[in-house]
């Protein structure tokens, strides 16, 4: 890790669900290395990246758990969803069971999750216009009537990759700067980073001294 990945205002922990083959572990890595694996193999348990990205001038570095979304290892995945600020869920639009699964998803991440989690929904595959099976109207209805944000993405074009994941970012930021979400509470997946400390100010403002020396 370089000197400057240790300064940062904050370090939000995501975790990513959904079922399985839905592409979660592609759009990690679009994410964190920019690049599609056409082959890749099914997540056992859990896997981990991160990405140091900037949110309104702001070093915010995005802690990611991608998860497995077979039945089998939902008790594993519950246990990463006290501790998380932020869940991308996540289905196919060529498959539309991954839609009928959300509602299960959702669930299951409310009842185990902090209450001021931020939620993106993100219907994955959208490259694949001739297989949809989900429409974008569908995901939008389903996004507002649960109070969640929304996009669809391609993880092998990229499309919205940056998007699904700094939108939600800036969400769980605006939740900081509004009294929302308490930092100082480690069940809101969220952690003061070294810019933030060396900052002094109450909502997390770089200081006047650190922008003009950054």
């Amino acid at each position: 890790m370089t000197a400057l990945n240790l300064f940062y205002d904050y370090l939000f922990k995501y975790i990513i669900i959904g079922d399985t083959g839905v592409g979660k572990s592609c759009m990690l890595l679009q994410f964190t290395d920019k690049r599609f694996q056409c082959v890749h193999d099914v997540t056992i348990g859990v896997e981990f990246g991160t990405r140091m990205v900037t949110i309104k001038g702001r070093p915010i570095k995005i802690q990611m758990w991608d998860t497995a979304g077979q039945e089998a290892f939902r008790s594993i995945t519950r246990s990463y969803y006290r501790g998380s600020s932020g869940a991308l869920l996540v289905y196919d639009v060529t498959r539309r069971e991954t839609f009928n699964h959300l509602e299960s998803w959702l669930e299951d991440a409310r009842k185990h999750a902090n209450r001021n989690m931020t939620f993106m929904l993100i219907g994955n595959k959208s490259d694949l216009a001739d297989r949809r099976v989900v429409s974008k109207e569908e995901g939008e209805r389903f996004a507002k009537e649960n109070g969640l944000l929304f996009v669809e993405t391609s993880a092998i074009t990229a499309q919205n990759i940056e998007e699904a994941f700094i939108q939600t970012a800036a969400k769980i930021l605006q939740n900081i700067q509004d009294g929302v979400v308490e930092v100082s509470n480690e069940s809101t997946g969220i952690v003061v980073g070294y810019g933030q400390a060396l900052s002094g100010s109450r909502d997390g403002l770089l200081s006047q001294t650190r922008r003009c020396c950054s």
